[in-house]
């Protein structure tokens, strides 16, 4: 067991029975009182936020965690299968993991995903950008270019996002994974 003393921001703890993440690590020392670390973490499988005072010398449990790069293949149900580029070595993750960014991601796109102890996934990340192609959207006037007004546009998964007035059905755009807002578009 480790004391809290060796934590470090980027952690990963078993705090309660949840598998949290250290974001924030103070350690405190007020006036005349005893010091104190003040820790901030993230569940990774819900994403709510803890806060809590620990005594300097106890005892948490740190997680031994790899993290690998894994080249998503395909969706099977409410599981993605992605591929060890190294070993090919095919693993199935759950969507949730991804939250919202599992609406933005195409096959062969590069996914960061931890493993707890080598076995079970814990997180997994999405590039921050991708690259999609306009599959349909009501075409733009000319002159509505003034104002930051937006119309819906399809994309080519099926997802339909909010885009400028200039944008045409089969011009490819850059899509942010996590909020799933246009970026820009994308010159081929």
């Amino acid at each position: 067991m480790a004391t809290v003393s060796d934590l470090s921001k980027g952690n990963y703890i078993r705090y309660n029975g949840e598998v949290m993440q250290v974001e924030e690590l103070q350690h405190r020392t007020p006036g005349n009182l005893r010091a104190f670390y003040q820790i901030k973490m993230r569940n990774v499988r819900n994403g709510k936020v803890a806060e809590n005072r620990f005594r300097p010398g106890e005892e948490v449990d740190i997680l031994r965690v790899e993290t690998k790069e894994y080249q998503y293949l395909y969706a099977d149900g409410d599981s993605l299968v992605c591929m060890d580029n190294i070993t090919f070595d095919q693993v199935y993750i759950d969507k949730r993991l991804l939250g919202n960014s599992v609406n933005f991601i195409k096959e062969g796109v590069t996914l960061l995903i931890a493993f707890e102890n080598g076995e079970s996934a814990i997180t997994a990340e999405a590039p921050t950008h991708v690259v999609m192609e306009v599959q349909y959207t009501e075409p733009g006037m000319q002159g509505d270019t003034a104002t930051r007004t937006l119309k819906a546009a399809t994309l080519e998964n099926g997802v339909e996002i909010r885009v400028p007035l200039f944008v045409n059905t089969g011009d490819k755009i850059k899509v942010q994974t996590s909020t799933g807002d246009y970026v820009e578009r994308v010159k081929e």
